[in-house]
């Protein structure tokens, strides 16, 4: 076997790796014995219990590129919490046995690697980890089972949701959940599906079973666990209390409020006639307009806008680093960076304090970078997204792009004399470039007004209230909010606005039962 492994790691152009004194030197070593605390520490958790679960890490080595780096996986059918570091298997990085641990005495069984070491391969190969954890803490198992028939678990507007990869407070956590099989490593192809579906999945739950999570080192994974099997545990607790975990406002489960506010609107408009005096007003006053898979497809925004604005961040800022503008984006930045690195956030680097101009802008494009690969909602990046987008259309070299039925019904409602808003987690200046910019030509003369992230977060409440408070109704439900998101739908519901969920080509998947009405053109509104 050695022979062939060396075989293996000489293709790779790092044939060291397989020699005796590598396998047995202090890297290895160390990587060995933090698989077996790690497996203590589960089995403590109940994550690990019965033999069932397992844990394998890249063996960190700054001489060798992180996908050669060899792997230390966990045997299979064994007592997790009395491994030692002498039982774990040593893989290359393509997944070729290097190392496997001797056969122990009645009544242990024959050494074996985990049968999850399939589905371990496809997180290094797809997601480039550090390491992987395949956990069976009942949590994880039970999640999975309140909605037999959902392929995904959601839930937003929980603390611990800021300790998984990519996410914030304010963010939905979505995870796959694919359906068990009789063996592990059948789960392979429906894993390695999940992954691709959704990748900006840091973990994916396997009904009736548990979960896999991986991250870019031994410890980003052990948090993003943690936090997980926190969510799971709170979920199952919110739903045994009726309180729905997956909505913003965290109300009663089937609340039933919206319906009895229409009720007594209607009650009350009876009775009025009936009294002589005029009917309350119900119609609705003005439109509130997602951009995003609502008036513009998804793929400029991500195709077009965001690879522009990446391409382009180091050029916008050196050439006005000077500039009052670009000051105060940097201003931003440098507050949004502060805090994301107090948070953890992955990818996120200090900004130097001197103002040494190269040292500065190298730090700011990459965590400008990371933002817009993290698809972040945040003003600070929105801003100077918006900046630099704006010399785009200047210079011809962006054209902002709208459905075909979105103009005709603009003037429509323009006519009618309905106002019509637009709220976007973009800034307002990028919103007013790309209406200005339409090959329909100049449609912000039909619209009445934008708002952005500064008047609060979309998902939540608080910021629809607020935009009633701006756009002069007299009540929330004079206002028709068309969106392609759900959790927007469902803060903009319980802040009382009328809410039609925008089905269009690209757009995400909603959750089954999502209970909204919904459209596929402008026309039909």
């Amino acid at each position: 076997m050695a022979s062939a492994a060396a075989a293996v790691s000489a293709e790779e152009g790092l044939p060291h790796l397989s020699s005796q004194a590598y396998l047995e030197g202090k890297a290895v070593g160390e990587s060995r014995a933090l698989v077996a605390d790690l497996c203590r520490h589960f089995y403590n958790l109940g994550w690990v219990t019965g033999t069932g679960g397992s844990i394998t890490v890249k063996v960190h080595d700054d001489a060798v590129p992180k996908p050669h780096q060899l792997i230390v996986m966990s045997p299979s059918g064994v007592q997790k919490e009395r491994m030692m570091p002498e039982d774990m298997y040593v893989l290359t990085g393509s997944g070729a046995v290097l190392s496997a641990p001797s056969q122990k005495p009645y009544p242990h069984k024959l050494p074996k690697c985990t049968d999850c070491a399939p589905l371990f391969m496809k997180a290094y190969q797809m997601r480039n980890a550090g390491a992987v954890i395949h956990s069976h803490g009942m949590e994880s198992c039970l999640i999975t089972m309140l909605h037999p028939f959902s392929k995904e678990f959601r839930i937003t507007h929980m603390e611990m949701i800021k300790g998984i990869q990519g996410h914030g407070y304010y963010d939905e956590l979505v995870i796959p959940i694919i359906e068990n099989t009789a063996h592990e490593r059948e789960l392979t192809e429906s894993l390695s599906q999940a992954m691709a579906a959704y990748p900006q999945a840091t973990a994916v739950l396997v009904r009736n079973h548990g979960i896999y999570v991986w991250g870019d080192s031994w410890i980003n994974a052990k948090t993003q666990a943690e936090c997980y099997h926190y969510l799971f545990d709170a979920a199952l607790k919110l739903h045994q209390l009726g309180i729905d975990y997956s909505s913003p406002s965290h109300g009663l489960i089937g609340s039933t409020n919206v319906f009895q506010d229409k009720n007594k609107h209607l009650n009350d408009a009876v009775k009025a006639i009936e009294n002589g005096e005029h009917c309350p007003e119900t119609s609705r006053h003005c439109i509130v307009l997602d951009i995003e898979g609502t008036t513009t497809p998804i793929t400029f925004v991500t195709d077009v806008l965001f690879p522009y604005a990446r391409d382009n961040v180091r050029k916008h800022l050196v050439s006005t680093y000077e500039s009052d503008e670009t000051k105060e984006d940097i201003k931003l930045l440098r507050t949004q960076v502060e805090e994301d690195l107090k948070q953890g956030v992955s990818r996120s680097v200090p900004i130097p304090s001197n103002d040494v101009k190269n040292d500065v802008v190298d730090s700011l494009v990459t965590n400008v970078e990371a933002m817009i690969k993290a698809d972040r909602k945040i003003t600070s990046l929105k801003q100077l997204q918006g900046h630099i987008w704006r010399a785009g259309y200047e210079n011809k070299e962006l054209q902002g792009i709208v459905y075909e039925d979105v103009p005709e019904a603009l003037k429509k409602w323009h006519v009618n004399g309905t106002k019509v808003y637009i709220y976007s987690s973009g800034s307002r200046e990028a919103q007013r470039l790309l209406f200005a910019n339409t090959l329909y030509g100049d449609l912000r003369k039909y619209l009445s007004g934008f708002f952005d992230t500064t008047v609060g977060n979309k998902k939540e409440s608080r910021s629809y209230l607020e935009i009633s408070q701006t756009v002069g109704v007299n009540k929330p439900s004079q206002i028709l909010f068309v969106t392609d998101v759900y959790q927007e739908a469902v803060a903009a519901r319980a802040a009382g606005l009328e809410v039609l969920i925008s089905v269009r080509p690209g757009n995400a998947p909603l959750p089954d039962n999502h209970g909204f009405k919904t459209i596929r053109s402008f026309a039909e509104i």
